[in-house]
């Protein structure tokens, strides 16, 4: 689990570290910085008072004492003057020389507070920006199960626009409630000409078309002929059973490899950019009939930028789809849509919306 964001108290987070939003005496304060020595016991105040202090936007790092945490480490974060006196950089500091120094005690996991979002006034869209885009650059060459903790869905602000947007293209795209039914005689022909269902027009049993939202009725249909129903003027010719069965013979593991050496990326690049566990990738390389979970196989895709038809065939292989009755796939379908890929970015917007995130 690369990269996550996840509603808590920092304080009860068992990762190797836990990073304390400190002032600049490392003394304890008030917020973050109060919790955590409060439930790390005197133990850690008294580490603390041999440190001599810390600068803003460096970190220094003690034992945990009381917390489920091996480690504290302790970063200064930028108080917000208006966004000109260097804010973003040093708090982009506090983060990157956090993650430094968990990586150099050894640390596997790390889990953060919103680092100057409080007390010290950082506008909160803002401080999210910098903390992501500081955890994505370390974790390019690096892995480490991060962890960005937001004590309350209040304190968590994303990009109002975006948001914005995906709740139009939500509303667009989300099934409308049908109206009652009633029973279209002779209508039948009419929707088989619309749809292309060449069976629709004899009916004894409602059915609906999710191309046209009408309802008609099915009689003796033929044989089971896969995508005959809404079939577009011109598609290709249905597939029987036995056909669409061959032509899944290929396993989502051999589609993945394939695809990764059609990329032209490494295995580390593809895994690394959707925010998946070394150890999880290497599950499904060794058994080609691994079954991901459908966020585990909606992040290759991220990763790798496929279209929506190259993202539903790659689904297919692990028995998934994308359905518009499902906000967390709208939300995917808005992204691929727009080009946009970069799977941090998506799964801020997915915890907006509270959809479960990708490839964590």
């Amino acid at each position: 689990m690369p990269f996550k964001i996840v509603t808590g108290d920092i304080t009860k987070i068992a990762a190797d570290a836990i990073v304390n939003a400190a002032n600049t005496s490392l003394l304890g304060g008030g917020g973050v910085d109060g919790a955590i020595h409060r439930a790390a016991g005197r133990g850690l105040l008294e580490e603390c008072r041999t440190l001599g202090g810390c600068r803003t936007g460096e970190a220094k790092i003690t034992k945990g004492y009381d917390l489920p945490s091996r480690h504290v480490i302790h970063t200064v974060g930028p108080i917000w003057q208006g966004g000109d006196n260097g804010e973003r950089e040093l708090l982009y500091s506090c983060y990157k020389n956090s993650l430094e120094l968990a990586k150099e005690n050894g640390c596997e996991s790390i889990a953060f507070p919103m680092i100057s979002a409080g007390v010290y006034g950082y506008p909160k869209d803002k401080a999210l920006q910098v903390a992501v885009g500081a955890i994505e650059d370390f974790l390019a060459d690096n892995d480490m199960d991060v962890s960005l903790v937001i004590f309350g869905r209040n304190d968590f602000r994303a990009d109002i626009e975006l948001i914005d947007d995906i709740s139009r293209f939500i509303s667009d795209r989300e099934p409308k409630p049908h109206k009652e039914k009633r029973r279209l005689f002779g209508a039948g022909a009419k929707l088989a000409e619309k749809c292309g269902a060449a069976s629709a027009a004899k009916a004894k049993v409602y059915e609906e078309c999710d191309m046209c939202e009408e309802s008609a009725v099915m009689e003796d249909p033929a044989p089971v002929m896969l995508g005959a129903a809404c079939a577009p003027a011109g598609a290709a010719p249905a597939q029987s059973l036995d056909e669409f069965l061959r032509s899944r013979d290929e396993s989502f593991s051999q589609s993945l490899l394939r695809l990764i050496d059609e990329s032209g990326m490494t295995d580390v690049q593809t895994y690394r950019k959707a925010n998946i566990d070394r150890k999880l990738f290497s599950k499904i390389r060794s058994d080609v009939n691994y079954k991901p979970k459908k966020q585990t196989a909606l992040a290759f895709a991220l990763a790798l930028e496929l279209d929506l038809e190259q993202t539903e065939s790659l689904l297919a292989k692990a028995g998934y789809s994308l359905s518009d009755s499902l906000k967390g796939d709208l939300i995917i379908k808005y992204f691929i849509i727009k080009g946009q890929y970069d799977i941090f970015v998506i799964n801020q917007a997915l915890f907006a919306f509270d959809q479960a995130l990708i490839g964590c």
